[in-house]
C-alpha cells in the first residue's frame, strides 16, 4: 500500500511546487508500488513530469510526450487561441514548424472553434488520436525524436509529419497555400540557457531551447521565408518574450507582413503575428 504522504514529501523535497497534484497523477499512472517509486525517483532527478507519465494536457487534448522531447507549455495555449481568433476558414491549411510533439498545430487543426461550435469543452480532455483534422495539417521538426513523437500524435488525426529544417521539410506544393503557419521556434538567448529550470536544461533537446545570440535567430529565418508559403490572408504566429516582441514585430514587417503583438497577462505569454495581404 502506497504512502501518499511520503510521496508528497519526496516531491516537495525535490522542489515540486504542485507536489500534491503530481503525487496523485503519478499514483494513478503507476501500476505497482515499485513503478511508483521509480517514477518519483525520476522526478527527484529533475525529469519533466510529462515525460515520466508519457503525456501532457494541452488545449483540451491529451498529447503523448516521449522522453527527451520538448514538453508543450500551457502558456502556448494562448498562441492556439490567437490562431483560432484569426482563422478565416473552417478548413484551413495549417503548418506547424518546430513542432515538437505536434501539440500546437494539432490543437488548432482539430478545434471545434473552426466551425463555430465552441471550444474543446470545459473540463474535458480528449486523446490526440481521437481528434480529427479539419482542412490539412502538416508538421515538421529537425529533431528525429520530436518527429517520431509528433507522428504518434498527428498522424492518427489525419495530419502529416516531416523531418527537416523549417520550410525545407515541407512539400513544395504547400507554397502559397498555408492559412495558419505556426513556428514555435526556440527563443531563449544562448547565454540564458544555463538559467533555465533543470527539467528543461537537462532533459529537453538544446535545439528546442537555444535561439542564438539574442534568441531570434530561427524566428528571423522563418519570418523571411514565410511570405512565399502563406496564402492570401494567411498568418504566421510565433511565440517570444515580451522584451523580444518589438524586434520580432519589426522582422515580420520587414518581410512584408502586417505585424502585430498579442499578450496574455494571466499566462505571461507573448505572441507576434504577421498576416499576408488578402
Amino acid at each position: 500500500m502506497r504512502d501518499d504522504g511520503a510521496v508528497i514529501a519526496r516531491l516537495r523535497g525535490a522542489g515540486c511546487v504542485f507536489a500534491e497534484e503530481e503525487a496523485r497523477l503519478l499514483a494513478c499512472t503507476a501500476r505497482t508500488p515499485a513503478e511508483l517509486d521509480a517514477m518519483v525517483s525520476q522526478r527527484e532527478r529533475g525529469l519533466p513530469l510529462e515525460q515520466i507519465v508519457g503525456w501532457a494536457e494541452f488545449h483540451g487534448l491529451e498529447i503523448l510526450v516521449d522522453p527527451g522531447v520538448f514538453v508543450p507549455r500551457r502558456r502556448s495555449e494562448f498562441l492556439v487561441d490567437t490562431a483560432l481568433s484569426l482563422a478565416t476558414t473552417a478548413s484551413p491549411v495549417t503548418v506547424d514548424l518546430c513542432c515538437g510533439t505536434g501539440a500546437l498545430g494539432l490543437a488548432v487543426a482539430t478545434s471545434a472553434r473552426l466551425t463555430g461550435a465552441g471550444g474543446t469543452g470545459a473540463g474535458t480532455v480528449a486523446a490526440a488520436g481521437t481528434a480529427a483534422v479539419r482542412g490539412e495539417l502538416h508538421a515538421a521538426d529537425i529533431d528525429p525524436a520530436a518527429v517520431a513523437c509528433a507522428r504518434r500524435n498527428v498522424e492518427p488525426a489525419g495530419g502529416h509529419v516531416y523531418r527537416g529544417d523549417l520550410f525545407d521539410a515541407l512539400p513544395p506544393a504547400l507554397r502559397g497555400r498555408v492559412n495558419v503557419l505556426i513556428c514555435n521556434a526556440p527563443y531563449v538567448p544562448s547565454a540564458e540557457i544555463g538559467f533555465l529550470p533543470t527539467e528543461a536544461r537537462d532533459h529537453e533537446p538544446l535545439v528546442a531551447l537555444d535561439g542564438g545570440l539574442d534568441g531570434l535567430a530561427v524566428l528571423r529565418r522563418a519570418a523571411l521565408a514565410a511570405p512565399a508559403w502563406l496564402a492570401p490572408g494567411g498568418v504566421l504566429l510565433v511565440e517570444t518574450s515580451d522584451r523580444q516582441a518589438p524586434e520580432m514585430t519589426a522582422a515580420l514587417s520587414a518581410a512584408g507582413l502586417a505585424a502585430r503583438g498579442h499578450a496574455d497577462e494571466e499566462s505571461g505569454a507573448t505572441v507576434v503575428t504577421g498576416s499576408a495581404q488578402p
